[in-house]
């Protein structure tokens, strides 16, 4: 099985000329859909050391309507890290004896599976796959005992609300509006949304110049909810089309290559491993956005969130320049700064 699935359009559109190929789309609609599978569970089951102390953490509240209205820096209002959190969500899954986490498969240097591996059972691999790794380890005594369950971007949030998992790590951007349906990690990586288009656009950036072009952007992405306010208040312009959008930003990827929308909206990070995969396109212009990755919970599981932020506290300090360096350092630059994000300024007790 390809691992990949760009791996898999790129094999695609050797058949193809030019950006044409519209009757391939369904083929690759379909292709993106075959491979967001439940995926093989790589877990060796022992007695491993949990690290939790003492019990009876308070629990923090969720995030209000009215307080999101005003809400500023969502990125500093999680959960105070505790390495002693322990209460139903830890005792589920030291029970269960494997984490549950939602992944991208297909996004290059994130989540995915080498095209070029000769191992027909290639694991998945990436950054983000690197703090699921990490996360287990510190919680289970074990880095391989994880379930990995590849989701599209649609369903991230449905997928914890409805228990599928038992945590999201995928380049999931930390927001007011998201904290009213799940829970969130401090950050954990510094991003911006971004324009990816072809080397031969006319397009120079975030304004003006996207005037009568077609965006897609992932279905529920902050890309979107960016574009529609930024043509509410009139920095966009009217003639901008951005209805398109698809279940996974893997598809938008595709939708340009066929020559189907003028350019994509999303994660500069994001952006910046597609760009690399694909040498017809290029980032255009710079982040109109600052943004932060978190690791998505179930808004009940307020004691796996202290201990997941205990782990990112320790993680940033070691282990993150490492995951950095290995996977996106290629297609992000040696320049951190950009990248790991401050120490959040407060936490919520």
């Amino acid at each position: 099985m390809e691992g990949l699935a760009t791996h898999a359009v790129r094999r695609l559109r050797a058949g193809l000329r030019g950006w044409g190929g519209v009757g391939a789309m369904a083929v690759l609609c379909a292709l993106t859909l075959v491979f967001a599978l439940v995926l093989p569970v790589k877990s060796t089951r022992g007695d491993g050391g949990t690290g939790t102390g003492g019990q009876g953490m308070a629990r923090g509240t969720q995030v209000r309507a009215d307080d999101c209205k005003t809400m500023k820096d969502p990125e500093n209002k999680s959960l105070r890290p505790s390495s002693d959190a322990s209460d139903k969500a830890i005792e589920r899954i030291e029970r269960n004896d494997y984490i549950t986490v939602g992944v991208d498969q297909n996004s290059y240097r994130w989540g995915y599976r080498d095209p070029n591996s000769t191992n027909d059972d290639a694991q998945l691999e990436g950054f983000d796959i690197d703090i699921a790794h990490r996360i287990a380890e510190e919680i289970l005594g074990d880095r391989e005992k994880v379930r990995f369950k590849a989701i599209p971007t649609s369903r991230r949030i449905p997928a914890l609300q409805e228990k599928e998992v038992d945590m999201v790590v995928r380049t999931m951007t930390i927001s007011c509006d998201r904290m009213q349906q799940v829970a969130f990690s401090q950050p954990y990586f510094e991003t911006g949304q971004q324009i990816l288009a072809p080397k031969s656009t006319t397009i120079e950036g975030y304004g003006k110049t996207l005037a009568d072009k077609k965006i897609c952007t992932a279905d529920t992405s902050t890309a979107w909810s960016t574009l529609k306010a930024g043509k509410e208040s009139g920095k966009l312009p009217d003639s901008t089309d951005i209805s398109l959008t698809v279940p996974n930003q893997l598809d938008c990827l595709v939708r340009l290559q066929l020559g189907q929308v003028d350019a994509v909206v999303t994660d500069g990070a994001l952006a910046a491993s597609q760009a690399a995969q694909d040498p017809t396109v290029k980032l255009v212009g710079e982040p109109f956005t600052t943004e932060y990755y978190g690791v998505a919970m179930h808004q009940e599981d307020t004691d796996l969130v202290r201990r997941v932020n205990q782990v990112l506290v320790e993680y940033l300090k070691g282990g993150w320049q490492d995951s950095y360096d290995k996977w996106l350092s290629e297609t992000l630059g040696p320049d951190l700064a950009r990248s790991k994000p401050p120490a959040p300024q407060q936490y919520r007790d």
